[in-house]
């Protein structure tokens, strides 16, 4: 998956001198309501290969989503600083153990915090090269204006815990040595990608090729025992009516809410409803 990732980010690369930042904003968004909504659209069949296939019923499952995007809805209304806390703190775990849990093999207890810091490590060099944009989207939704220290903070600190927790995995894994050079060379190129895009056309590149389709690949590996276009389509298929109304649920907040103060809370409540049952669900599938 890693050289379909490098190839893909290179074609998105290229597509970046092609595209005006609004139609960068377009195509992005195109692919993010996509494949990035369809990778976390089927965890009610992963829950149930989970659970031995126990059958756990549509309304309780849209009845735990629902509960879970007021929840969201509150807290990025009422507490926006923690909710958003929330939200990079997961979406970074999710991130990492996506990329790593295939890559190292045997578990430890410094495993989980690697992969954590692995991805905010990530979030940290896209908000840094785009911190002037992300300043305004921060700003609409907490009302808290962030300087440029408080982004190098992030980077800084991530950077140098990341370094020393990867400097004990090497002596804890003996199967990491050999990823090293490799995913360095990951990173330089993710770092050229977010410099050289907008804010979400650099996201979209790196969620949609990096994170989406490798996860797609995991998850059809696990409900169906290989990857094929066959099971792919099967996948689809499975996923397909929870795929529709994330699509219908987003496009009904966006004609009702989008002149709304508070759309931006919405929407991010929305992403967050979306991101942590379904990370909980790949975290059960990996230890499964």
């Amino acid at each position: 998956m890693s050289k379909i990732s490098i190839i893909t980010s290179f074609a998105g690369l290229w597509l970046t001198s092609y595209l005006s930042d609004r139609n960068q904003l377009i195509f992005g968004f195109i692919l993010i309501f996509t494949f990035g909504i369809l990778h976390g659209a089927n965890d009610l069949v992963l829950i149930n290969q989970i659970e031995n296939r126990k059958k756990i019923t549509f309304f309780k499952i849209i009845a735990s989503y629902i509960v879970i995007v007021v929840v969201s809805a509150v807290l990025f209304t009422l507490l926006p600083v923690l909710a958003l806390l929330l939200f990079v703190l997961v979406s970074g775990y999710h991130f990492g153990e996506q990329h790593w849990e295939s890559l190292i093999q045997n578990d430890s207890s410094y495993k989980k915090p690697f992969e954590l810091l692995y991805g905010l490590f990530i979030l940290s060099i896209l908000l840094y090269i785009n911190a002037d944009e992300v300043t305004k989207i921060i700003l609409e939704i907490t009302g808290i204006q962030l300087t440029a220290f408080a982004y190098e903070t992030f980077l800084i600190a991530t950077g140098v815990f990341l370094v020393l927790l990867s400097y004990i995995m090497t002596k804890k894994h003996l199967d990491f040595k050999k990823h090293i050079i490799e995913q360095l060379f990951y990173l330089v190129l993710l770092c050229v990608i977010f410099k050289s895009s907008s804010l979400i056309w650099g996201f979209t590149i790196y969620f949609i090729f990096w994170h989406s389709i490798p996860s797609l690949n995991d998850q059809i590996i696990f409900l169906y025992g290989k990857y094929s276009f066959h099971n792919f389509k099967q996948y689809v298929k499975s996923a397909f009516l929870y795929w529709i109304l994330s699509l219908i649920g987003i496009t009904i907040l966006y004609f009702v809410a989008k002149d709304l103060v508070v759309f931006d809370a919405l929407f991010f409540s929305l992403l967050a409803s979306i991101t942590f049952p379904h990370a909980i669900v790949i975290l059960k599938m990996f230890k499964k």
